[in-house]
């Protein structure tokens, strides 16, 4: 399943991947379309199996702030936005950490790791005991091999805690501050604080304060000091940019990177992908690329291609919303770049020839698709002429076999006197391509 990798219609961002027995889950934010706002006042789960990354199953409504289909509210202080939450199990029980926008946050137990969660309570504290002035911006958890839980949290500053056992109820005298030491400048921590064990070592991924970046830092002990890294993704990279949240899981022994990308020409309307990355012997964490791949290890170019999971998204043009089952590239111009990376176009191939098609809804405009090879200034295998009306076009290409990104250069089909004009012309949109043997 390539990225996105949840259906078309679900937008869950600021994900927290956790194994849990044969599944793993997927616990996030929840935008909507067309709206202004960041997240939602429900918070849904999602699910798969470890060995099967292409089947996920969606739980429904886990927790919320106002009633929806059917579920009554969890709490009676707020009924603002909720963001960002976490999951964590322990002792049979898994406890759901809710991070409410402007409000105290609280936690929600439940039997099952998809919920339903019942409110257990706001976090318990004396002042002095906690930071972000007691909201817990971004709470992220880790329960540790001895038993004792840890929570960490913050907005421009990273905070943390020791958890009583009840889960709920903040130690006396654990509070910490500046876990991330400041002063670095864009690479300071900003928000979305994710904690992880790995080797012996403990991980802070987080976002920093510029770029549409993860970052992590290690450390010896849950309390720190750590120690910045370097960023694991960048999904700002030739790519419309804004915040990102997201945090690692080893699936199947494979270890990934959970994060989130910009639709619908905004930064409210966040979908949920994913990448593998590598740890390296040393617990280094070499930063990845974004790709069209998401669980997938390659996209087949002879099944049809829907347009958004484009990973290169440069120049005019957006990812959108049609319809529940229509996502199309909008808004493409002179200049336009889509990328999709990676393709296995086989080793079989004998022809000399294949043939392009691509899907497009016209805008009264002739257009070129010009089709390169590993690069959007790389070998040119063809170019598509559209015509200003709907419809299916087609182009002869060279064949190709290996594994290839494949990059979309748009451009008008204008080349007299009359070029000027279409300089900003919205020329097509684009609904899916493939390529044909």
């Amino acid at each position: 399943m390539a990225n996105p990798f949840l259906p078309l219609w679900e937008y869950i961002p600021d994900g927290e991947p956790r194994v849990f027995g044969d599944r793993v889950y997927l616990y996030g934010s929840h935008d909507r379309a067309a709206c202004g706002a960041f997240c939602d006042y429900k918070l849904k789960v999602w699910s798969a199996p470890v060995h099967d990354l292409q089947n996920w199953t969606c739980h429904g409504i886990s927790f919320c702030t106002r009633d929806s289909c059917g579920r009554l509210s969890e709490v009676d202080w707020t009924d603002n936005e909720l963001y960002a939450p976490d999951v964590v199990e322990k002792n049979g029980k898994y406890y759901l950490f809710a991070y409410i926008v402007g409000a105290k946050g609280c936690v929600g137990v439940s039997d099952h790791p998809e919920g339903p969660f019942t409110l257990l309570g706001r976090y318990r504290y004396d002042e002095a005991d906690a930071g972000d002035d007691g909201i817990y911006n971004d709470a992220g958890v880790l329960v540790d091999d001895d038993g004792r839980s840890y929570i960490y949290y913050g907005f421009e500053r990273s905070h943390f805690n020791e958890l009583e056992p009840d889960m709920v109820t903040v130690k006396k005298g654990s509070y910490r501050a500046d876990l991330i030491p400041q002063g670095m400048g864009d690479d300071d921590f900003f928000e979305a604080s994710s904690p992880r064990k790995i080797g012996g070592k403990y991980y802070l991924i987080y976002s920093p304060r510029r770029g549409s970046r993860l970052f992590y830092a290690v450390a010896d002990r849950p309390e720190g000091p750590f120690v910045r890294k370097n960023a694991i993704i960048d999904n700002g990279i030739d790519y419309p940019a804004g915040n990102d949240h997201g945090s690692l899981a080893c699936i199947g022994g494979q270890w990934y990177i959970f994060y989130h990308r910009m639709t619908n020409g905004t930064i409210t309307s966040r979908r949920a992908c994913v990448e593998k990355v590598t740890i390296l012997e040393d617990g280094t964490i070499p930063q990845v690329e974004m790709t069209s791949l998401g669980f997938a290890d390659a996209l087949n170019p002879y099944v049809p291609t829907k347009a958004e999971i484009a990973c290169v998204l440069k120049g005019a043009g957006y990812i959108t919303e049609k319809a529940i089952f229509i996502r199309i590239v909008s808004g493409l111009q002179q200049g336009s770049v889509l990328g999709y990376k990676y393709y296995d176009f086989g080793d079989d191939f004998s022809g000399t020839m294949m043939t392009f098609a691509a899907k497009i809804i016209g805008s009264g405009c002739k257009a070129e698709i010009h089709i390169h090879l590993d690069a959007e200034d790389g070998e040119e295998l063809g170019v598509l002429l559209t015509d200003t009306h709907d419809g299916v076009y087609t182009v002869k290409t060279r064949s190709v076999t290996g594994r290839h990104s494949i990059f979309l250069v748009m451009q008008h089909a204008y080349h007299d006197w009359s070029e000027r004009y279409f300089r900003e012309r919205h020329l097509f949109d684009l609904e899916e391509f493939v390529f044909m043997k």
